[in-house]
């Protein structure tokens, strides 16, 4: 029933294998979407080379370079789009970043640079990408993003990010009320610790993978592709009546008191 042929998505944020981006990218693949991804440029082409061995098989339409703190490589990246497909149905935004030592330690101690970093990074790209996806959508859409338990509670070794969290569920509920009326949708996805390249920055996050599968319903963690099982319903027309919903992907966890 799941069905995304003739939709273009673009994803944003693969790393490398065991990103949540990518086992968004597998699903939506899977439910026949036309796929664009965008890659983090370096100046050795590091990341450019591990991100296109990896979805090649996947035969993506689009394969782009996209640093979110460079206004030209986006205006790029949406030029491209608009002239390789002409429209844009779905938008992936798997962006986060905080300087490590802004993740541990007192967070009054937290630096101003360190600050504005991670919220530029981690939240104002979602507003970014999504102003400049939407007069690309002209057929509606679906615009996802990721977040964390740290959006809303206290979390050890996260700090910074939990108040960039925090500001990116708030902009899924502003950004979904201002694109409804053109039947663009916003949600995001709170996932459970997984282990990931962007997760290994934060402290302890085997401890925390290792209490979680103690004390969620479902014993246990989840994987990247239940994750994009997920993303994917989301972006389907089997949830057509869903926006500004920050639905909990964590096996349980996010309910339990103790």
């Amino acid at each position: 029933m799941l069905n995304l042929s003739g939709k273009n998505a673009l994803v944003t944020g693969i790393a490398n294998s065991r990103s949540i981006a990518w086992g968004i990218t597998q699903q939506l693949h899977a439910a026949g979407a036309n796929l664009g991804v965008t890659y983090l440029p370096d100046d050795k082409g590091k990341f450019e080379k591990k991100v296109l061995e990896l979805v090649e098989p996947l035969e993506p339409s689009l394969f782009l370079p996209c640093n979110v703190e460079n206004e030209e490589q986006i205006q790029a990246t949406f030029d491209a789009i608009q002239q390789k497909w002409g429209k844009l149905d779905i938008l992936i935004h798997c962006l986060a970043f905080a300087n490590k030592e802004d993740l541990s330690g007192d967070f009054s101690q937290t630096s101003r640079l360190g600050f504005n970093k991670a919220l530029e990074v981690s939240t104002y790209s979602l507003i970014q990408l999504s102003g400049a996806a939407k007069p690309l959508m002209t057929e509606g859409g679906s615009i996802l993003t990721l977040s964390y338990l740290g959006a809303v509670r206290a979390i050890p070794n996260y700090n910074v990010m939990g108040v960039a969290k925090a500001g990116l569920e708030a902009s899924v509920r502003y950004l979904a009320a201002e694109l409804g009326p053109q039947n663009i949708r916003v949600n995001g996805i709170s996932a459970g610790p997984i282990r990931t390249l962007a997760s290994s920055a934060v402290g302890g996050i085997l401890d925390m993978i290792h209490h979680v599968e103690q004390v969620a319903p479902l014993k246990r963690t989840v994987t990247q592709l239940e994750v994009g099982s997920a993303a994917a319903f989301l972006c389907s027309d089997l949830s057509s009546g869903i926006t500004g919903q920050i639905l909990y992907v964590d096996a349980g966890y996010e309910i339990m008191g103790m």
